[in-house]
């Protein structure tokens, strides 16, 4: 199995898909690419139509797109354990997971993982707004679960969230107490602190997510 990655200080997608199969010990061969560079597009072009990443192959089966990485994990190589066993647990965790998918437009713009960064930036009232959603999922499971994942046990719906706290770290958002509690949690695990280290070492530049001034 082939799991085709960007750069580990700009890209988030690629580590939600990196993180559920390294945090489920998952045996995969890494290949990382430089973001928007002519190299990225000819090598992905060989393997897939969409030349994105996250990207897989796994024999002759070729998926892109981090969710869509995720399920077929969970499902071909965890027998479903990507995600919560009760099944309401279970609904919720995919409706968390799929809001992360297609929403937080705003602070995904206006805020880009750059995980090398310490950041000062001046939000917009919609950026502001999704911190303050983040906030409340992340408040909200924790009364359920304190000082846990989630849903109690890593997840998918975890995979899907870790990259907003490195962007909430870059950024010097502060939380509710509740809320902070999970993104300590989060930063506390020895998988994400292996890609924050080996990011650490990139010396890259992407010039669109360099945003915001030095803290």
């Amino acid at each position: 199995m082939h799991l085709f990655i960007g750069n580990k200080n700009y890209s988030s997608w690629s580590l939600r898909a990196w993180y559920l199969m390294s945090k489920f010990n998952i045996q995969f061969e890494e290949t990382q690419l430089v973001l928007d560079t002519a190299h990225f597009y000819d090598e992905l072009k060989k393997h897939f139509t969409v030349q994105k990443v996250p990207a897989l192959i796994d024999d002759d089966l070729a998926v892109w797109d981090s969710l869509a990485i995720c399920e077929y994990i969970s499902d071909a190589y965890l027998s479903g354990a990507g995600w919560p066993k009760n099944i309401a647990h279970r609904a919720k965790a995919r409706a968390l997971s799929a809001e992360m998918h297609s929403g937080f437009m705003a602070l995904r713009s206006e805020m880009p993982m750059n995980i090398r960064a310490t950041r000062v930036l001046t939000l917009s009232d919609a950026a502001k707004k999704d911190i303050a959603r983040i906030d409340e999922i992340f408040s909200q499971q924790q009364i359920i679960y304190p000082k846990e994942w989630l849903f109690g046990e890593f997840s998918i719906v975890d995979a899907m969230y870790a990259p907003i706290v490195l962007r909430l770290k870059t950024y010097q958002v502060n939380l509710s107490d509740q809320a902070n509690r999970y993104s300590e949690h989060v930063m506390s695990c020895s998988v994400l602190q292996n890609w924050i280290t080996q990011a650490l070492t990139e010396s890259d530049i992407v010039e669109c997510d360099e945003a915001g001034t030095p803290a």
